[in-house]
């Protein structure tokens, strides 16, 4: 009989960073572990034992496992709109002038159609937490968008956790009252509303840097920033950004976004900065997908930079760090599937990272680095049963064959097929216990 609800998923392969730091091994890989499932949570993780002794068992004999991913950086306000654009100019800026075009036609049907969709695609994936930025460009006109998206996370709330940022340009901050007022109106939203910025050196003021972390500071809002979003060596928002929050004693954890003026530094001025990060309340999100596609663009010249930021060297001093989607079928990114680990697939392959399972996997499920920068993942016993079981990967070539998948919230089948092969059927409880 098909099981919906699982009580116990034996053999599971979870990851290394998961897992108690005691977890036995079997060569070099952890020991597989049994899951007990109650009452839509997870009960018990142990090493696996060999009796079957639960008719309502999963044996999973080594498949994947992980715990509900995290979207830390999407953009719903603008996806799926590329089909209805023209020929867009490549660079972040020819894709900026194209969406400024395309948002004169929006309506709160719109934005919510294509939203909606984005969600649904995010939910069948496996997505249990989703933070989405949205463009704010008029300092006194709070925007539609806006609005659809904090009814949107009450719609989905219970389903998947969204988060809305309010996504300024940064010269809306060059007067300490403005930046003020606006904080006040992002802090009147509610739940789950950030304050955002976007830092580039094309609109390059401290200043206003500062009135930003200081409105957000006396309105109790996190933050949220895109920054130093291209090759320019000379960029500093990052390095700056560090600095002040330095200055302010600023406690809250401040997302920061792209980085990939990084990789065209100095060695040394791109490894000091990021040792300045290393010591401040900072979460790094790097957005291999779309900065692949943005960064050294010119129309009939291949790339010849990669663009993403020094995730390596980030994780080697302990800095928490996320791989999100950001921007998905709009003048950004043409492609892209609101799944995490596609956004992970990139890069792998674009940043050359080792064990991406047990080591990078981290980087899709740990919401808890949009809040806190702690180094190590609360424990998965007491957690609810937001799983994802792939029943045709494997750890080596991970994050390969992860699309067919069995989605479990709250211990119940959400998405997927169920192999039948993973039933504990009665014949094998009693062979068993004989």
């Amino acid at each position: 009989m098909f099981n919906n609800a699982p009580t116990l998923l034996q053999r599971a392969r979870l990851p290394h960073w998961c897992l108690p730091a005691d977890w036995p091994l079997q060569g070099v890989a952890p020991m597989l572990a049994d899951l007990r499932l109650s009452a839509g949570r997870i009960s018990a993780v142990a090493p696996h034992t060999p009796a079957l002794t639960d008719p309502l068992a999963w044996d999973l004999n080594g498949a994947l496992v992980l715990p509900g991913l995290v979207d830390a950086h999407t953009h719903l306000d603008k996806t799926f709109t590329l089909p209805r654009m023209g020929r867009v100019t490549p660079g972040l800026l020819g894709a900026i002038q194209a969406m400024m075009a395309d948002r004169l036609t929006w309506t709160e049907a719109d934005v919510r159609e294509r939203a909606s969709r984005a969600l649904q695609w995010a939910h069948e994936a496996g997505v249990v937490h989703l933070r989405t930025h949205c463009d704010w460009w008029e300092p006194e006109v709070q925007p539609m968008a806006w609005n659809v998206l904090g009814e949107l996370a009450q719609d989905w709330a219970g389903r998947i956790t969204i988060e809305r940022v309010s996504l300024m340009p940064l010269h809306l901050f060059a007067e300490r009252d403005a930046a003020n007022a606006l904080a006040a109106t992002v802090a009147r939203s509610g739940p789950g509303a950030l304050m955002g910025g976007f830092v580039h050196s094309t609109n390059w003021d401290p200043q206003a840097l500062r009135h930003l972390l200081e409105a957000a500071q006396q309105h109790e809002l996190g933050v949220d920033l895109h920054i130093d979003e291209e090759l320019e060596p000379a960029a500093c928002g990052l390095a700056t950004t560090t600095r002040l929050l330095r200055d302010l004693r600023f406690e809250r954890q401040v997302v920061c976004g792209h980085n990939c003026a990084l990789a065209a530094q100095d060695e040394d001025q791109a490894l000091s900065t990021l040792d300045a990060v290393a010591k401040a309340p900072v979460t790094l999100i790097t957005l291999p997908i779309t900065n692949l596609l943005l960064q050294d663009a010119r129309t009939g010249r291949t790339p010849r930079q990669r663009g993403l930021t020094l995730v390596k060297e980030a994780r080697a001093r302990g800095i928490p760090l996320l791989v999100s989607s950001d921007n998905v079928q709009d003048p950004f990114c043409p492609v892209g599937s609101y799944d995490p680990l596609d956004a992970l697939a990139t890069g792998v392959l674009a940043a050359q990272l080792d064990a991406p399972f047990d080591q990078w996997s981290d980087a899709v499920c740990r919401a808890d680095r949009l809040h806190a920068g702690v180094a190590t993942a609360p424990p998965l016993t007491g957690s609810l049963a937001d799983l994802l079981v792939f029943p045709t990967a494997d750890a080596w070539g991970f994050p390969s064959r992860t699309q067919p998948r069995v989605v479990l919230r709250a211990g119940r089948v959400a998405h997927g097929l169920v192999p039948a092969a993973w039933m504990v059927t009665e014949a094998a409880l009693a062979g068993s216990e004989a």
